[in-house]
């Protein structure tokens, strides 16, 4: 019946369970968030029979704990860890205080698919991808249930976009502008487009692909060189009288901020962004620059001259069938709190800086 949710509509409930603490079922096995799991939850878990923790190979490896799967570790739990335990495994805030959480002991064998659609549903909702897991045999009632195979099918297929609204508004950086809203299907943050002049569509579009920095952009920290770049783009379109910025709410590199946010902490620690990332369990970078395809497509542009140091991005859109006819360099002041954070942007990272 068409009053029935989607496999699309039905892990954007999902993602929205686990974010309030909600276990879900994926395949035969119960699984909950360990950063918002209640300890109510936990004890009505374990009544169910032997909980495991699923983390990723990135944070396995840092605990130093056996994979055996791949991209993700089962970690069994001791029958004595509480919430605490779980939360020091799955958050590396503590690792430096108390770097030894074992001996920690992986399983192996059986069908991990079930762990794999958890750990990739936990990440799309931007909450630290470790997951308490029990087998069941029984689903039970009033619980948001995906199946595992095609959960992961969806999730790695590109999000439809939809135009929701667009009005002139200008700006600083010119005065004629249009701000477009996207809305995907799949119930994650909507997109902007911000439309300088009326670049021609048959034309290479002078554009830039921008993840939302709300630490640089709007309170213009100085730790990365996305404020800066986001205005140096405006500012550039401006002069050129035409061009288009997308702005992707893709935080962190699309870890959302509150992760982002640990990241920071980390690098407080020593750590560089990439070595944060990891530690926390996710991988260098997270975003999907699909997205910023299918906007393009949307607007009618088929070529652009893209505004980027990232030769990803580059690979990506021309992947997409958008031609790049230029790449055209964004280089911004460095200052003594952002250096270390661009020389591994171009060592680690591929930007050419």
């Amino acid at each position: 019946m068409t009053l029935f949710p989607t496999l699309s509509e039905t892990l954007s409930r999902a993602r929205s369970d686990l974010r309030m603490g909600l276990p879900v079922v994926v395949g035969d096995v119960l699984v909950a968030a360990v950063e918002t799991l209640r300890p109510d939850r936990l004890a009505a878990m374990r009544a169910l029979g032997p909980v495991v923790l699923a983390i990723t190979s990135w944070r396995a490896e840092t605990l130093k704990a056996r994979v055996y799967d791949g991209d993700l570790a089962r970690i069994e739990v001791p029958a004595g860890a509480d919430l605490a335990w779980l939360r020091a495994v799955a958050d590396p805030a503590g690792d430096l205080m108390t770097p030894m959480k074992g001996p920690l002991v992986s399983q192996r064998g059986g069908d991990v698919t079930p762990y794999r659609a958890a750990i990739a549903l936990t990440k799309s909702a931007q909450l630290l991808p470790a997951l308490l897991v029990v087998p069941i045999s029984a689903v039970p009632e009033g619980l948001t249930r995906i199946a595992p195979g095609p959960a992961l099918a969806q999730m790695a297929t590109e999000a439809a976009l939809a135009p929701v609204a667009a009005a002139r508004l200008p700006l600083l950086a010119a005065e004629n502008s249009k701000l477009h809203i996207f809305r995907p299907d799949d119930g994650e943050a909507e997109h902007y487009a911000v439309e300088i002049g009326s670049p021609p569509r048959d034309q290479p579009v002078l554009a830039r692909l921008h993840s939302a920095c709300f630490t640089g952009d709007v309170l213009g920290s100085l730790k990365c060189d996305c404020g800066p770049q986001l205005h140096a783009a405006l500012a550039a379109m401006g002069a050129n009288g035409a061009g288009v910025l997308l702005y992707l709410n893709q935080e962190g590199r699309g870890i959302g901020l509150a992760n982002k946010m640990r990241a920071y902490a980390l690098q407080n620690q020593g750590f560089d962004t990439v070595e944060a990332n990891h530690r926390l369990g996710f991988n260098d970078d997270e975003r999907d620059f699909r997205i910023g395809a299918g906007i393009l497509k949307k607007m009618g542009f088929k070529a652009v001259r893209l505004m980027t140091n990232n030769p990803r991005k580059v690979s990506m859109l021309e992947g997409q069938g958008i031609e790049v006819a230029e790449r055209v360099p964004l280089i911004t002041p460095r200052n003594r709190f952002n250096t270390d954070y661009l020389d591994v942007k171009a060592q680690k990272s591929g930007h050419l800086l």
